[in-house]
């Protein structure tokens, strides 16, 4: 019926101890669009593992130790993490409705899901040590300041600004969306943000976690039940069924199989089914918030997702000494990432609009905050400063930044598409003017892209283009441009120094 990959079947007896540390997991990560290659680089840079690349885009496979999961919630370029259980390179659907989705309703059964629930129970048990030094420091903190300020005006401001942080959080603009998204019993809509927090400083260790997923009968002393739900991401044209009948009747089978109790909001365990053609990957969530939110707190119109920015960011190679400027920075998204993973640049943000340069400085305030909070840290702040300035008159010497990376004006919740045609070629000119010839290069995004073409065709004494980064942002069709500096010189309207 199909091509699989994996190993042999396991039925639903409970899981036992964690893997051995050394034990293979195979993980997928959803990436930006575009950004696929970008993302296998990292993981091969920093976890020494081969990538392949989903036929389906946004996706990227590899496999680590167990022992590795920390490191792999540290990566910079992935949104959410899951665990394969199988995957099927040409699964064969038949005509019928019904046929194909008792074909899959069949495949519960077969799959291995033993060590991929191991997996799971492993990243569990990270998740929850974390949360529990993350309320050590919540509380340390508090004595301090308590002790400080003997419960003053400052602990009061701190209250304040945590509870701006937590509705600004919930203000969020949703992100990219997959093709089609699914329900049912047992499921709930799945896009391609099934979002989860940023495991960081964990140690590699391969202890297991107090919920085991078992069969998931509840008896006396045995472990509660665990509460599941199926998410069903479905692309092509030739399936006879949904995505919500998919994940319905593969959810149904899941139930039956584990005796699992299926809740669609409070659930633990999140089975995923990703349907591309024909390829079908059966996968368990190792996130449940995006990694791309975690440097952001104070969100604006525009916020640009972290894990775009890195690969923005990364496109342009920014070495040692570089100095990195965004000069539409918005809530600073480009220039934090910056800041925490190439922390030998110098970097520095600005932008025309007060709030959003407010935004910016706020963030960077949390993200210090944050940073203090770790235990052990010796954190001397990080290397980035934020300025208010005219995008075409910008405050800096002459051909001395060495790489721009910025997300431009897309002329529909910001500006306006007729502006861009007089805005486009101003930047670019002034870009040319700061930016070191010969050695200089940008990463600029824009969904405004006959505008932008138009724009560099005028600047192409100054600027080459080296690669174009067909992305997806917010259901928008976008790109990066990557150009170079040319060693022609940029005309000078007025001078700073």
């Amino acid at each position: 019926m199909a091509e699989a990959e994996a190993g042999a079947g396991a039925g639903p007896g409970p899981v036992g101890a964690a893997p051995s540390e050394e034990a293979a997991a195979v993980i997928g990560a959803t990436v930006p669009t575009g950004f696929e290659a970008t993302a296998a680089a990292e993981v091969q840079e920093k976890l020494g593992s081969a990538s392949r690349v989903s036929k389906d885009r946004g996706k990227i496979y590899f496999s680590v130790p167990a022992r590795c999961l920390p490191q792999v919630h540290r990566l910079r370029s992935v949104d959410n993490l899951f665990v394969v259980v199988r995957e099927f390179r040409d699964f064969q659907f038949r005509e019928a409705k019904e046929d194909a989705l008792k074909d899959l309703e069949d495949l519960v059964k077969e799959l291995p899901w033993t060590d991929p629930l191991k997996v799971w129970e492993l990243n569990n048990s990270l998740k929850k040590k974390k949360t529990k030094r993350k309320k050590h420091n919540q509380q340390s903190s508090a004595s301090k300041e308590k002790v400080k300020d003997d419960g003053g005006e400052e602990g009061t401001d701190q209250k304040d600004a945590s509870e701006q942080e937590d509705s600004a959080q919930a203000a969020e603009p949703a992100g990219d969306q997959g093709p089609e998204e699914t329900g049912g019993a047992g499921s709930q809509n799945g896009d391609d943000d099934n979002e989860q927090s940023e495991a960081k400083d964990e140690p590699c260790d391969g202890s297991g976690a107090e919920t085991k997923a078992g069969d998931g009968k509840e008896g006396e002393g045995d472990a509660k039940v665990l509460k599941f739900r199926v998410t069903c991401n479905r692309a092509g044209d030739k399936h006879s069924f949904t995505s919500n009948e998919a994940a319905r009747d593969f959810g149904g089978a899941v139930q039956e199989h584990f005796q699992w109790k299926a809740d669609m909001t409070n659930f633990d365990v999140e089975v995923l089914l990703n349907i591309h053609n024909n390829e079908v990957v059966v996968g368990i969530a190792l996130t449940e918030e995006s990694l791309h939110r975690r440097n952001i707190t104070h969100f604006g119109p525009t916020t640009l997702r972290s894990t775009l920015a890195y690969g923005m960011l990364r496109l342009c190679d920014p070495q040692p000494t570089d100095i990195i400027v965004d000069p539409m920075c918005g809530t600073g998204a480009i220039p934090i990432e910056g800041a925490m993973e190439w922390p030998s640049c110098y970097h520095i943000a600005g932008d025309n609009n007060p709030q959003a340069v407010k935004r910016a400085a706020n963030n960077i305030c949390s993200l210090l905050k944050k940073n203090e909070n770790k235990e052990s840290s010796t954190s001397l702040g990080i290397p980035l400063d934020i300025i208010q300035w005219d995008i075409c008159n910008l405050p800096l010497r002459t051909g001395s930044v060495d790489v721009i990376v910025t997300d431009m004006p897309f002329g529909k919740r910001i500006g306006s598409k007729k502006k861009n045609w007089d805005l486009y070629p101003a930047c670019l000119m002034e870009m040319g003017r700061i930016c070191t010839p010969g050695t200089g290069r940008a990463a600029l995004l824009t969904q405004d892209k006959k505008c932008f073409a138009k724009a560099l065709s005028r600047m192409g004494h100054i600027w080459r283009k080296s690669q174009t980064v067909w992305v997806n942002v917010g259901g928008l069709h976008a790109a990066v441009y990557l150009l170079k500096r040319t060693w022609e010189r940029a005309e000078e309207k007025r001078s700073f120094w």
